[in-house]
């Protein structure tokens, strides 16, 4: 196997401005919305530190305070709970501050993911990294990133991850043109396409929102103009990294996803993630299936 650098820090862009959540995410960030009793944003941090990575650097925006409160120290609240005797909720509290090594960065401009990215530079340097998106939330029993980690250390350069779409769907996502490799869940990238119509797409892999960057991002960022919807897309610099070499920061593979991933980035995806969550819970689950079945039952007559 070859020796390729080790994967330790992870960025979250969390600069978006929410407007398919509006009024709700006029005055609070949309990563904020609770799935369930715990804010979406939670969930991806807890991803990333159970693929190893525990150094986490959040690009945000204005307005955003709320996800930096999120996860540091409380006192007020922890005096509260700790005179309350409420030692199950201090620890929830608690464990967010020791989560992972935090940092923060704004993106000034709503320029596109590829923007986002690029703001942190200063701070991923030359190491690769890991890249989660908010919108998407991976089940803890599928370690996508985990397994993309260890695609990156055979095989270099950058990573993705691959979901297969219905064909009329592609045309929400960066579609991959794709080539087998000697592992059946891995695949070589040739080509990305951002948002195709479909009958244009050069296949149904749609990029979801795990990577497994080379530090060679960067320069290509630089100097990548915007793209689709006026915005610099992260997908283009990829595109040039595909192209590319082991020397040059090259090639990209995708990591073949066929696990449970549930969607946040819109009203109607973001009600069926709660339902599932909450029906997934012990403590939910014995009350809220029955009650749920007899709502479905009387809606239904």
């Amino acid at each position: 196997m070859a020796d390729f650098e080790n994967v330790t820090k992870a960025v979250v862009p969390a600069a978006g401005l929410g407007t398919r959540f509006l009024p709700a995410t006029k005055a609070t960030p949309k990563e904020m919305l609770p799935i369930v009793d715990k804010p979406a944003i939670q969930y991806v941090v807890e991803e990333a530190v159970s693929a190893g990575l525990l150094d986490v650097l959040m690009v945000t925006g204005r307005h955003k305070r709320s996800i930096e409160d999120h996860f540091d120290v409380a006192y007020e609240l922890e005096d509260a709970l700790r005179a309350k005797g409420d030692e199950e909720r201090l620890s929830q509290v608690q464990e967010l501050v020791d989560l992972a090594t935090m940092h923060y960065v704004r993106q000034g401009e709503p320029k596109g993911l590829g923007h986002a990215v690029l703001c942190a530079k200063q701070h991923v340097g030359d190491e690769p990294f890991a890249c989660l998106l908010g919108d998407d939330l991976i089940d803890p029993r599928d370690p996508l990133l985990k397994r993309m980690i260890e695609v990156r250390g055979t095989y270099g350069g950058s990573v993705v991850a691959l979901m297969e779409v219905p064909r009329e769907q592609v045309s929400l996502y960066g579609c991959a043109a794709i080539e087998a490799t000697e592992q059946d869940d891995v695949v070589r990238v040739t080509d990305l396409v951002e948002k195709p119509p479909a009958d244009e797409a050069p296949s149904n892999w749609a990029v979801i929102g795990r990577y497994v960057i080379d530090p060679a991002v960067f320069e290509v960022l630089e100097n990548t103009p915007p793209g689709r919807g006026g915005e610099i897309q992260l997908t283009d610099a990829l595109r040039t990294l595909a192209s590319r070499g082991p020397d040059e920061g090259g090639p990209v593979h995708g990591v073949l996803f066929r696990g449970r991933r549930y969607d946040t980035g819109n009203k109607l995806d973001y009600l069926r993630t709660v339902v599932q969550f909450a029906a997934g819970r012990d403590d939910l689950a014995p009350e809220f299936i029955p009650w749920l079945r007899e709502f479905l039952d009387q809606a239904g007559s």
